[in-house]
């Protein structure tokens, strides 16, 4: 028993091939937009633990890359985004980061993914929790895809828990 279609008989080894490669090329691409959101959120909890590190591996590194996440203000260019990880980094005692509801879409050698944070963390003692709407922005660079925007909605207790432990 198998699947049947109309044109079975006429349907060859090579054209099967084919039609699945095409069909996993498509998927391909959106799971790897998935795993650089795995890795991103990987990242982002790693950054709730002190190590802003391996933010680094997975931004693209350059004038064009833009944030606008839950702490406040724009950061442009990478060494303002990194500047912006690092700060969380020193001032954050530990939590936890997740992103839900997530809708991804790709075209071509961009891709972007919405949903929502959620997440519950320390900065210098004050515990917070922020359920926030995200935008995630990817390019596909030479070793694969990277983040080149993250917008979340801001949360004023983020950035005064901030400004209390490490003014800007």
């Amino acid at each position: 028993m198998g699947i049947q279609h109309p044109d079975a008989r006429s349907l060859t080894v090579e054209t099967a091939e084919k039609l699945l490669i095409g069909v996993a090329g498509e998927m391909t691409a959106e799971d790897d937009v998935r795993a650089a959101s795995k890795a991103f959120y990987a990242a982002l909890n790693r950054m709730l633990s002190g190590d802003a590190g391996s933010l680094t591996d997975i931004w693209v590194h350059s004038p064009e890359a833009t944030t606008m996440h839950p702490i406040g203000d724009r950061q442009v260019g990478w060494d303002q985004i990194k500047g912006s990880f690092e700060r969380v980094a020193r001032s954050s005692t530990g939590g936890h980061v997740e992103i839900t509801d997530q809708l991804f879409r790709v075209h071509g050698d961009m891709a972007y993914e919405v949903g929502v944070e959620h997440a519950a963390f320390g900065v210098s003692g004050t515990q917070l929790t922020v359920n926030s709407r995200v935008t995630n922005i990817y390019f596909r660079e030479g070793d694969g895809w990277k983040v080149i925007h993250h917008h979340g909605d801001k949360s004023p207790g983020i950035s005064e828990a901030l400004d209390k432990a490490e003014p800007a």
